[in-house]
């Protein structure tokens, strides 16, 4: 019971400071959250919903799932042999310096400017945390586990699977966690480039037009978003991770 009000506690206690803290204020910029909230239901209409935020989540979902199979393939390769590791790793160390947004024109000049780009600049950045982590994750892998698995004839595609990949998978959720708040981040700068629809998008065109309370609804949206997608991914990590959380509370609760 205590950890659900705990949970509720500060984002209640934020959005209270938020409303008293704007309640009189005058400012063009900073309009009083009641406003905001009373402007929020006649921006986000169900047409609204369907033309800007399904694109920019289908965007996002397309490039969040293709840096993620392509992160964990790699990983996984570089992670388990030591010569690809040392040929790899300067490149890798260049790469991921390389902020993701600073790419977009140039991804712009050899990917136009329709979806095509917008989910290659999301897969550009959410890459890198789901590679590294991976990476580090097979290898960390256990040598004693590897070796009884060897030693049963555990090999191939069921020792990837079993072995190597779910020893290394706390680590690759952690890696799939980073990317996808990244992911959120990317999809909205993208949006801002040679668009005609997306959250992005639209947060601009309000700007742009001075229309500063339904600017602040798109900041609501995006993150209520990042909130939902949030907690989908938990449910899916606590699915798929439930015996790495056994194992780490059975180990709290033993003296």
């Amino acid at each position: 019971m205590l950890r659900p009000l705990l949970v509720v506690a500060l984002p209640a206690l934020l959005v209270a400071a938020w409303w008293f803290a704007s309640d009189d204020s005058t400012a063009v910029y900073w309009p009083p959250l009641r406003t905001i909230l009373r402007t929020f239901p006649d921006v986000w209409t169900g047409e609204r919903l369907r033309t800007d935020v399904l694109p920019s989540v289908l965007r996002l979902l397309a490039g969040y799932v293709s840096a993620a199979v392509a992160g964990v393939a790699l990983g996984t390769v570089i992670g388990s042999y030591r010569r690809v590791r040392a040929f790899c790793e300067p490149v890798l160390e260049f790469l991921r310096a390389v902020p993701p947004p600073v790419l977009v024109p140039v991804i712009m000049l050899f990917a136009g400017i329709g979806d095509t780009m917008k989910i290659v600049v999301i897969a550009s950045g959410c890459l890198w945390p789901v590679l590294l982590n991976t990476v580090e994750g097979v290898r960390a892998v256990d040598s004693v586990m590897a070796e009884t698995a060897r030693s049963y004839g555990v090999t191939g595609a069921a020792r990837l699977r079993h072995v190597v990949l779910r020893a290394a998978s706390p680590q690759i959720f952690a890696g799939l966690r980073q990317a996808l708040s990244i992911g959120i981040i990317l999809m909205v700068i993208s949006e801002m480039f040679a668009a005609s629809n997306g959250l992005g998008f639209t947060i601009v065109q309000f700007q742009r037009g001075f229309a500063i309370p339904d600017m602040w609804t798109g900041i609501l949206v995006l993150g209520l978003l990042g909130l939902l997608l949030s907690v989908l991914f938990q449910l899916v990590e606590r699915r798929v991770l439930g015996w790495y959380h056994g194992l780490r509370d059975s180990s709290r609760r033993s003296p």
